[in-house]
């Protein structure tokens, strides 16, 4: 939700993703700002499938992937190229290759954007290292936010 603005151009909120989910077309589970609310807040953590497909679609198309609580899986932008057929066979074309050449690859495929005139692709492995840790696991983070919500 952080990362998908509504049309004001501001962060969405449990509630107008709530009515999102309620105006899409066709036959999809309510969901309600409150369960929006605990699966952000991560103390639920075991929604339908349904539910993650309707939300994702609320919130523009996401892949399923990117609602799934690993920090890894936080680069939407490669989630939806990995949406493309294509490129998950240039994954699985990589997939045997030894390390140095996967870097050759990478430089080849940079320079190739650059040569077409294309934005430079952020490298978010890097910028992750750089991220300072969290106090908290999410599990210990979902049991504090539900006891907090329980006046415990």
């Amino acid at each position: 939700m952080a990362s998908r603005r509504d049309a004001n151009g501001r962060t969405l909120s449990s509630r107008t993703l709530s009515a999102a989910v309620d105006a899409l077309p066709g036959d999809h589970p309510s969901v309600s700002h409150a369960a929006i609310a605990k699966l952000a807040k991560g103390s639920q953590d075991n929604p339908t499938v349904g539910t993650i497909l309707a939300l994702c679609e609320a919130l523009g198309g996401v892949p399923p992937a990117h609602l799934l609580p690993h920090e890894s899986y936080g680069d939407l932008r490669a989630l939806e190229a990995f949406e493309d057929p294509k490129a998950r066979r240039v994954l699985a074309l990589l997939n045997d290759l030894p390390p140095d050449e996967i870097q050759n690859v990478i430089a080849d495929l940079e320079q190739r954007r650059e040569d077409l005139g294309l934005e430079p692709v952020p490298d978010n492995e890097a910028s992750a290292r750089g991220k300072p840790q969290r106090r908290r696991s999410m599990d210990d983070a979902a049991q504090y936010a539900a006891d907090s919500l329980e006046g415990l």
